[in-house]
């Protein structure tokens, strides 16, 4: 079966995307193209609070691309300097939450040792922190995108656990999204006018791509349990059962 992957790349060059990796191991040919586009923003302030780490509880990532916000506050030789010789201890010293274990891989680059990858998704991790955290402490530091789900912080509010955002990235359509689908769909010899016409099956990597795809009227035939590429690949087979 042909998959088409609207997902952003592996982040590196550690090898193929593990989404196409693993559909192939089920017998699937997959292609990916990416569906959006990002513009970092915020990251002076960002590098402000990465280096006062006695003002915040601990960190918290949902995205690899918050991750890699951080990363860019550290391309000057001082900071990186100073993030690895004391900084990352401080921060280590405290907890460091994450969503998925992309996330997670990129926060270990960062000398940082995370807790919850195995959670896949905010409503999940926001039970640990919830059951970890106490309401005193100073607040935990979220830094996300422009269009991230309400979940986590109205859990942790709700529960009187202190936490500060900063929109650190924010999310557009990819500039070649139209021309890459084009060029996907004319070499497989199909006429399209939109995607919402198309007889094909959708399936959803996590929570909330489906509610997206469901809010623009699209049937969801199958959606991941957790965002990873083995979870996907068991919910396709399931879906094809």
């Amino acid at each position: 079966m042909h998959v088409l992957l609207l997902k952003e790349p592996r982040d590196g060059d550690s090898g193929p995307d593990p989404y196409i990796k693993e559909l192939a191991s089920h017998g699937h040919k997959a292609t990916l193209i990416p569906v959006l586009s990002f513009k970092f923003v915020s990251l002076n302030t960002l590098s402000d609070k990465l280096f006062q780490p006695e003002k915040h509880g601990g960190l918290i990532f949902t995205s690899p691309r918050a991750v890699e916000a951080v990363k860019m506050c550290l391309e000057a030789e001082e900071r990186r300097e100073e993030w690895k010789s004391s900084v990352k201890d401080k921060w280590n010293a405290k907890a460091i939450y994450v969503v998925g274990k992309a996330t997670a891989a990129l926060v270990r680059n960062l000398g940082l040792n995370p807790l919850g990858e195995d959670t896949g998704t905010a409503e999940v991790l926001s039970r640990v922190i919830i059951e970890r955290e106490d309401t005193n402490i100073p607040p935990l530091f979220f830094p996300c995108g422009s269009i991230k789900r309400e979940v986590l912080p109205t859990a942790l509010r709700e529960n009187g656990v202190p936490l500060e955002t900063l929109t650190v990235y924010q999310t557009a359509e990819h500039p070649d999204l139209e021309k890459n689908l084009k060029n996907y769909f004319t070499e497989k010899c199909l006429f399209v006018c939109s995607l919402k016409l198309l007889c094909f099956q959708f399936a959803a990597i996590g929570p909330t791509t489906q509610d997206a795809m469901t809010a623009e009227g699209l049937s969801v035939s199958c959606a991941a349990e957790k965002p990873t590429a083995e979870h996907l690949a068991a919910a396709i087979a399931k879906a094809l059962q």
